[in-house]
């Protein structure tokens, strides 16, 4: 039977609504969730904030700096750090509606009604981007009001521009999670791979230390990553006003390009710069390519054919 668009279009909706509120359901996964950006954050202020003021100042050098402007160059450095792996990270944790689902037999309840089987894995797409989304935001918010203290320099288009990247962020998050947990048939397996994306994501995307830092191989290894071009757009828009507005904005603009080149605001991988409207054709790309490849998988599993009713996990 061939469902009408708007047919469609309701089942989506209802599955949608459906494993978001599972997820914010179960205090167990969503507690944590939520919590762990804002741990995160008190663990950056609270033992990484020294070494990032301390970076800075030898960054720049001998010209006039106030601890006020350093204060407000590393808030902006932390929260765009945190966020950018919190919206690879947190994705994951999201993800585990699907992998539930399959393992106590949801699934198959699911897949044997009426209800086209790229709807079912669709909806499990949306509700990760809405939850993953949600929890960035609480802590981008949380992100803010530190940098407020701190000192704020973001412009109303610097705001926005974040929020924006952060959003395409969830989205890069919500595709790759998608494709590996689709994989996946236990909780306990979401859990092993959440650990490991958590423990090694923020060093792969650039978030945790400065690509300049880095020997020259390895940094052009990680210039090859997609979502490092998502953590240089964050790092531009929450550390730009800042970075200007050094020595009252009358630094030498040699000198300010090439702090911002030396916090990875700008990236220049194998020795040649990329704009920012490059960072972001590269990022989309990136998640339009994961999207194509998570969809082609339930796309090609609704083609097949069977005795046995489909699956997640062995379609038929």
């Amino acid at each position: 039977m061939k469902w009408s668009a708007s047919e469609n279009a309701l089942a989506l909706r209802a599955l949608v609504a459906r494993n978001c509120k599972l997820f914010f359901r179960d205090k167990g996964t969503f507690l944590p969730s939520l919590l762990s950006p804002l741990i995160l954050l008190f663990l950056f202020i609270a033992f990484l904030g020294n070494v990032y003021r301390d970076s800075i100042r030898s960054g720049v050098g001998s010209f006039p700096v106030t601890g006020a402007e350093v204060e407000s160059i590393a808030s902006g450095w932390l929260v765009s750090s945190l966020v950018a792996v919190c919206a690879v990270t947190v994705a994951f944790t999201a993800n585990t509606i699907m992998v539930q689902d399959r393992a106590g037999g949801q699934a198959d309840d699911l897949l044997v009604t009426p209800v086209p089987r790229p709807i079912v894995f669709f909806s499990y797409f949306l509700a990760t981007y809405f939850v993953t989304a949600a929890i960035c935001f609480v802590a981008l918010g949380a992100g803010f009001v530190y940098m407020a203290i701190a000192g704020w320099h973001l412009s109303a288009g610097d705001l926005f521009l974040a929020l924006g990247d952060t959003l395409l962020l969830v989205l890069f998050g919500t595709a790759l999670s998608s494709i590996v947990c689709r994989f996946l048939r236990t909780h306990g397996a979401v859990v092993a791979i959440q650990a490991t994306v958590s423990a090694a994501y923020g060093f792969l995307c650039g978030a945790y230390i400065p690509i300049g830092t880095m020997t020259g191989w390895l940094g052009n290894l990680i210039c090859c990553l997609p979502a490092t071009y998502g953590t240089v757009l964050l790092h531009a828009h929450l550390m730009g006003g800042a970075i200007g507005a050094v020595g009252g904005g009358d630094l030498p603009a040699a000198f300010t390009e090439g702090l911002k080149e030396g916090f990875d605001c700008v990236i220049s991988p194998f020795g040649s710069t990329v704009p920012a409207w490059g960072c972001y054709l590269i990022l989309a790309l990136a998640c339009l390519l994961l999207s194509a490849v998570f969809f082609g998988l339930s796309f090609v599993g609704s083609r097949r054919k069977g005795k046995r009713p489909a699956r997640l996990d062995n379609p038929a």
